[in-house]
């Protein structure tokens, strides 16, 4: 999994540069807006928002930008009615992709996003073409920094009711059941275990290792998809060069 955790710290690093320029503002407060729509505004009885919320938090989103996409969920307007989709795909390499879409326009997002995927070799595919490869889990973030021994961590982490935990690049990762991810997270939290990340995310069962050009590719396909405004998540099967995903 090193390679893909990789990826997860090279993500983290490309939020944190869009922070600086606003994109990924903008990103978060359509999953404020969406989460307050389905679930209401109060965080305690919204997992979703609540989740949405601490990830703005993780970016230093503005108080006031978090306000206001609260108080536009709340409202009545229709401005705001975003569409949650799932596109499916394959990249270069053969290596599976599953993005999470939230849209006021299926047509243009689905047209753009195809040909965000053909111009870099890969393709958009059916529903369904790929969801098998992937399981939906509650992901936790530990740094080592701070953590305790993993053995120490694993049994407060499996008496709190995680599934499993790995130690992947400078951090550990707890995997739940996506019902369990807040018990498990304020169990760790309680016992004084730091937590840099807590998402419900899609796994992958196994996968691709992807090198040279094809790598470099993926890597474009990757960045073009993240650029766009209507992705607010990727997930892949792909395992990349250590030394690809550190220097990009």
């Amino acid at each position: 999994m090193a390679g893909h955790s990789k990826w997860a710290n090279r993500k983290h690093r490309k939020a944190r540069q869009d922070a600086k320029r606003g994109k990924i503002f903008s990103k978060l407060s359509r999953e404020i807006i969406t989460a307050v729509r389905q679930g209401g505004g109060d965080p305690a009885a919204n997992p979703r928002l609540r989740l949405a919320l601490e990830r703005a938090r993780q970016f230093s989103m503005p108080a006031e930008n978090v306000e206001r996409a609260i108080k536009r969920g709340l409202g009545e307007s229709d401005a705001d009615n975003y569409e949650e989709l799932i596109y499916e795909g394959y990249g270069p390499g053969g290596v599976a992709l599953m993005l999470e879409i939230l849209t006021d326009n299926r047509n243009r997002s689905a047209s753009e996003i195809r040909h965000i995927f053909a111009k870099h070799g890969g393709n958009l595919g059916e529903s369904g073409c790929v969801a098998w490869m992937f399981d939906r889990k509650g992901v936790i973030t530990v740094p080592v920094p701070g953590a305790p021994a993993e053995d120490d961590l694993l049994l407060l982490a499996l008496e709190a009711g995680a599934e499993d935990l790995k130690q992947e690049e400078g951090a550990f990762v707890v995997y739940t059941d996506p019902d369990d991810l807040h018990r498990v997270r304020e169990a760790l939290e309680k016992a004084g275990v730091p937590v840099e990340d807590a998402a419900l995310r899609m796994v992958p069962k196994t996968e691709v290792k992807v090198e040279g050009k094809e790598a470099e590719q993926l890597l474009r396909l990757l960045d073009a998809l993240e650029d766009h405004d209507d992705v607010q998540e990727i997930y892949g099967n792909f395992e990349l060069p250590d030394e690809m995903l550190v220097e990009s």
